[in-house]
């Protein structure tokens, strides 16, 4: 309602001014006033137009207030301060249009068909299939699901990608820690018993020190790499098994915070498709990449950045360039290629450039139905209607210290000739998370006593010394489980532990979504499970007391039914009932409760998920405030009893959409 309302003043204004004065404004700003007295709405348009005009702001304010007419929605256009034009919604044609808006089943799609105009492909999570997920991997994971899921609101038709590099190096070292380090084969490695990923984390840590052992040793990952690219051998098998089974085990993890995927890209399909063959001709016919002749990089196909024109913002400095020279290396001595190179051409099909396409088959099927495909390289016969890639935008959500590499795959476009590909091709980039010292003593990590007075600690998955993504939401479960069983001892077990989940999720994505991307996140239990501040179990608890509120209404005064709120809102609510039913505070509060829509855009526009969590904490703490201060149950006024609930259930509502956007449920109970 609120967006809907501001681009229908825009429209209006826009179209006024070019009829009176023949002029079009650059750009129409429109803020909020400081003051719910001074209006909802203030344009500074008129100083722009004076200038034009040679007239003072104020009169041409005066001008266009006293001419432009009847605006829907609108109450009142006035002059304020040197120049502004300060507007006035209609009260009750505002409220009683959002309470219907959301009364309504939603129109919005909740996912458009692939390939319709306009796809937007996001790819995240992208963990290396060697390992159990870690803490890091859940920001990556939480952060796309979450940017998914709001661009969809605002109408984008999403396909998620969860690239699989079941060809690089740490596939390659946990195939060096079967076959060397333990001596096993394919059939010994699928008799392993229980969590696969785990034992493969323990594994990857001890091939670190295998590989300083000996020469030999360290030898035996670029020759493990070559065998895992060439493909039909033992060794490529023992990887296909190794990443597979570990890829079932991430999505098992993400799915417990109701995370999934449309396809799973694999690296391996673009070597064996010819994928890379077919861009590496690209590159090389474009002079975007050279072979290196001489020096310590002899043998190699390097990346010319000079001649992909890499913009102001994707530079580095001299010292910066030297650190990364090697990661300009597309295609190793060895023939071997890198991430970057590999990346490049799956870039190229995801923007539907390369011409060329995978074959798909299902793995796997989620408890609510949706299928997962993954690519392969293997013809087969394709399910009806089943295409994947081809976006007109693309998100790639990885970390910040991959930003240069990303920066190659970008410079890469454009030394192609595809600079309008790459200016849609965005690195959402975000910082790591870290671990509290309390959290660490929690999970029985043991600290130095100078890491005890860190702020955080770091943790790091070669070295074995992390959190497991598994572990941590078990941890967050059954600290949420005491605190139900104490609140609630009624429930049985079932129940008891369906709430304790519903709340550790809310606990886990909230807490990765309300920092900025830009921010280092050390996490700590308490403070993500407390039910008071800005956590999501907060935001849970106020959806949950506007429904017990509703629930005791009902129970107490049968008149104030559902039906009877919307009769009311529907037939009876008019300006002079607005006036002597809603005060400032209460209008500040709905014109809030409007702004979801609006805060979304802002977070597509930003691509800064965190801009939806902080309005909906500012949401439920006005909500909060809001029935501390009016008794709604015992209110004995009937009109003004169903004006509040009315208004609670506009509240309730915009929360409840809004938690759905951060992947949070809302229980019956807390």
């Amino acid at each position: 309602m609120f967006v809907a309302l501001v681009e229908t003043v825009k429209s209006r204004v826009v179209s006024h001014v070019q009829n009176t004065y023949g002029y079009t404004p650059k750009q129409l700003v429109i803020e909020q006033p400081p003051k719910v007295e001074m209006g909802d709405l203030a344009l500074p348009l008129c100083f722009e137009l004076a200038k034009v005009l040679r007239k003072s702001p104020r009169q041409v304010a005066g001008e266009i207030a006293g001419s432009i007419g009847a605006i829907p929605g609108v109450a009142a256009v006035e002059v304020a301060g040197a120049g502004y034009l300060n507007l006035f919604f209609a009260r009750h044609f505002f409220l009683k249009n959002l309470y219907e808006a959301l009364a309504r089943p939603p129109s919005r799609p909740e996912t458009l068909p692939f390939g319709a105009s306009g796809k937007i492909i996001l790819e995240h999570t992208n963990i290396n299939p060697n390992k159990a997920a870690h803490i890091g991997h859940l920001r990556n994971a939480v952060l796309g699901d979450t940017f998914a899921r709001i661009l969809r609101f605002t109408g984008a038709s999403v396909e998620v990608q969860n690239y699989i590099d079941d060809t690089g190096v740490q596939v390659a070292d946990v195939v060096v820690g079967f076959q060397h380090l333990e001596g096993k084969r394919l059939e010994d490695v699928k008799r392993i018993p229980g969590k696969f990923d785990y034992y493969c984390w323990d594994l990857y840590a001890r091939v670190s020190g295998f590989y300083e052992q000996t020469p030999e040793n360290a030898r035996l990952r670029a020759e493990t790499l070559r065998l895992i690219e060439e493909g039909h051998n033992e060794t490529a098998e023992l990887a296909h098994y190794v990443s597979h089974r570990i890829v079932q085990c991430h999505l098992n993890t993400m799915w417990r915070l109701g995370i999934q995927y449309d396809v799973l890209p694999r690296e391996s399909d673009i070597l064996h498709l010819k994928f890379w063959d077919y861009a590496f001709d690209l590159l090389k016919k474009s002079g975007a990449i050279y072979f290196e002749e001489r020096g310590k990089n002899k043998g190699c196909w390097i990346m010319r950045l000079g001649t992909a024109e890499v913009s102001a913002d994707e530079s580095e400095t001299a010292e910066q360039e030297l650190e990364h020279e090697e990661d300009k290396i597309i295609v190793r001595s060895n023939g071997t290629v890198t991430y970057v190179g590999k990346d490049i051409a799956y870039q190229l099909w995801k923007l539907g450039l390369l011409g060329m396409d995978f074959y798909y088959q299902s793995f796997h099927r989620y408890e609510d139905g949706h299928i997962v495909y993954m690519t392969d390289s293997r013809p087969s016969e394709q399910p009806a209607g089943l295409r994947f890639g081809s976006g007109n935008r693309v998100y790639n959500v990885i970390d910040s210290r991959q930003a240069y590499l990303q920066n190659i795959v970008i410079a890469g476009l454009r030394a192609l000739g595809y600079s309008e590909q790459a200016d849609r091709s965005s690195h959402f980039s975000y910082e790591m998370v870290a671990l509290s010292p309390r959290c660490c003593a929690d999970l029985g990590i043991q600290l130095s006593d100078e890491d005890k007075r860190r702020p955080y600690v770091e943790v790091s998955g070669r070295k074995g010394l992390g959190v497991k993504a598994d572990d941590l939401i078990d941890t967050l479960l059954d600290n949420a489980l005491q605190e139900v069983k104490m609140r609630h001892p009624e429930l049985n077990e079932e129940e008891a532990r369906r709430l304790a989940s519903a709340i550790a999720v809310s606990a886990l994505r909230y807490f990765l979504l309300k920092y900025t991307r830009n921010s280092v996140i050390a996490f700590d239990f308490k403070e993500a499970l407390s039910f008071e501040g800005e956590t999501g179990p907060y935001v849970q608890y106020a959806v949950v007391r506007a429904n017990n509120i509703f629930r005791k209404v009902q129970e107490s005064d049968p008149a104030c039914r559902q039906s009877r709120v919307d009769d009311f809102i529907t037939h009876e609510f008019d300006a002079t009932l607005c006036q002597a039913l809603m005060d400032d505070e209460l209008w500040r509060l709905a014109t809030l409760a409007a702004q979801l829509e609006s805060q979304a855009r802002v977070a597509v526009q930003t691509s800064e998920p965190a801009t939806v969590a902080k309005y909906l904490f500012t949401l439920a703490q006005a909500f909060n405030n809001f029935y501390h201060r009016h008794r709604i149950i015992s209110e004995p006024d009937p009109q003004r009893k169903l004006f509040l609930l009315a208004l609670t259930r506009i509240i309730r509502d915009q929360l409840q959409i809004g938690l759905s956007l951060l992947g949070i449920q809302v229980p019956e109970k807390m």
